[in-house]
């Protein structure tokens, strides 16, 4: 019950530390589960829901970036880039089969 009581504690810190970093976060994690859903069923909504999370994620990740950079700027700009533009590249192959 201890180690469950951690986890829930350090949970709760960080979304009170930094709410913007803890809700891209969130996104991106229901994201992965989206898109493993997406994966067993071959169903396109799953798949269309993880890739607008990613999207928006990604995207307030740039925004926030932006506004106040963080010391590993570059390399979350990087990341945060590079998924924008794989999820962009999923969303045109469901659209036009690419």
């Amino acid at each position: 019950m201890r180690f469950w009581s951690f986890w829930f504690n350090s949970f709760v810190l960080s979304s009170q530390y930094n709410p913007p970093r803890f809700v891209e976060l969130l996104m991106l994690l229901l994201a992965i589960a989206m898109l493993a859903i997406a994966s067993v069923l071959p169903d396109r909504p799953y798949l269309i829901l993880g890739l607008s999370l990613v999207v928006g994620a990604s995207i307030s990740i740039l925004v926030r970036e932006a506004i106040a950079p963080s010391p590993q700027a570059r390399i979350t700009q990087l990341t945060a880039s590079l998924l924008l533009i794989i999820s962009l590249y999923g969303f045109a192959d469901l659209m036009y089969g690419i």
